[in-house]
């Protein structure tokens, strides 16, 4: 049996996620705000406190990803093939959610597409997935006053703030931080932080951060890829209430007929993700098991090669190549020296060994960073 595309399609994941997300600014929407510094702006973000809110948020991916087997897109050929396409169809086209924020332990995500729902939902020490497509919802119980959120599916969408915090985190001096123009969004006054990498050897050619003005709560995150005149991937907010939303918000109920999975975080080691994807509303708590040292739930844990912009994130080998998983023949080309899944911001090498490098970076920089 082929190895599990679970094991290494997170790897090309990290990076898209890292450096996607955008901008959707409303057309002819002028403003003229008092001048801040690239500094200020920074210190506007950090320090933020923004607590509670309601808002809808859009996400447009222009990859330029392969066309999708029919079998991957309708959900058909398996569950490991219907994990690939939830997390492909993540990059490309177009998404909409929304999101509620009642304080540090009340929040939720819906995500809508293809006529299906997303559901993710913390309330105190409560927190639910749900897919409507499966009708299908996993409950766990998590630590009192635990900020962590688990893992949302492979499906779920970052939102605008979660993205701009990645991108904001990973500023280092390789990076140009500058002050675009004043613009608005979800009908705010914003500033614009632009990141602008200090390297030629990347894909990304620059990234815009809107701020709120009022807040400074990031609203949105453009990114641009070299020799692309439109944004490759953008999520924004197009309406925003800061006021504190509905309590029933953060209520939540499984459906008559859904399956129902129980999970217990309230130990250390705790595992979220549900062992075998089936349950029942009674169904007895699995605490999940920590995995050995050096490795992850799903196999070897991938590590970095090179800071910046231009670093490779590299899945080493283990069990049976990917190669001869069929479905990769008809997302990736033949290179030398494995096969390769492009698009805009990221590419991915599987070699021929098995190992999986990915990065915002040109194929030859994978192909060099597979021979250190």
């Amino acid at each position: 049996m082929a190895r599990s595309w679970s094991r290494w399609v997170p790897a090309a994941a990290v990076p898209v996620v890292v450096v996607s997300a955008a901008l959707i600014s409303q057309a002819g929407a002028a403003t003229d705000l008092p001048d801040k510094s690239a500094a200020e702006l920074l210190t506007m973000v950090g320090e933020h406190s923004v607590e509670a809110f309601s808002g809808s948020f859009e996400q447009t991916a222009d990859l330029g990803l392969p066309q999708l087997p029919d079998g991957v897109t309708a959900g058909a050929g398996g569950d490991e093939a219907a994990q690939v396409g939830d997390l492909l169809a993540l990059l490309s086209g177009s998404r909409s959610g929304r999101l509620y924020v009642g304080g540090p332990d009340q929040a939720r995500l819906q995500v809508m597409s293809d006529f299906a729902e997303q559901d993710v939902i913390r309330n105190g020490t409560d927190v639910w997935l749900y897919d409507s497509k499966e009708n299908a919802a996993t409950h766990a119980t998590v630590p009192e006053h635990d900020g962590a959120r688990p893992d949302a599916p492979a499906g779920a969408m970052p939102t605008p703030e979660e993205v701009a915090d990645h991108l904001l985190a990973a500023v280092d001096p390789s990076t140009e931080v500058t002050v675009g123009a004043d613009t608005t969004v979800a009908g705010r006054p914003a500033y614009e932080l632009v990141l602008t990498p200090r390297t030629d050897a990347t894909l990304v050619e620059s990234v815009a951060i809107s701020v709120d003005a009022e807040t400074g709560m990031p609203l949105g995150v453009s990114v641009r890829a070299r020799g692309q005149s439109d944004p490759a991937f953008e999520v924004a907010y197009t309406s925003l209430d800061l006021g504190a939303p509905d309590p029933s918000r953060f209520e939540f109920t499984p459906p008559p007929g859904a399956t129902v999975t129980e999970k217990d975080l309230t130990h250390d080691g705790a595992d979220w993700a549900p062992s075998d994807g089936s349950g029942s509303a009674d169904a007895a708590p699995d605490h999940g098991t920590t995995p050995p040292p050096g490795q992850g739930a799903t196999g070897p844990e991938p590590t970095l090669l090179g800071t910046g912009w231009d670093a490779v994130v590299v899945l080493p080998a283990g069990g049976p190549s990917p190669t001869d998983e069929p479905l990769l023949d008809q997302l990736t080309t033949a290179v030398d020296g494995g096969r390769l899944l492009s698009t805009a911001l990221v590419n991915v090498l599987v070699t021929d060994d098995g190992r999986v490098l990915a990065g915002s970076v040109p194929l030859e920089r994978l192909q060099a960073a597979a021979t250190e």
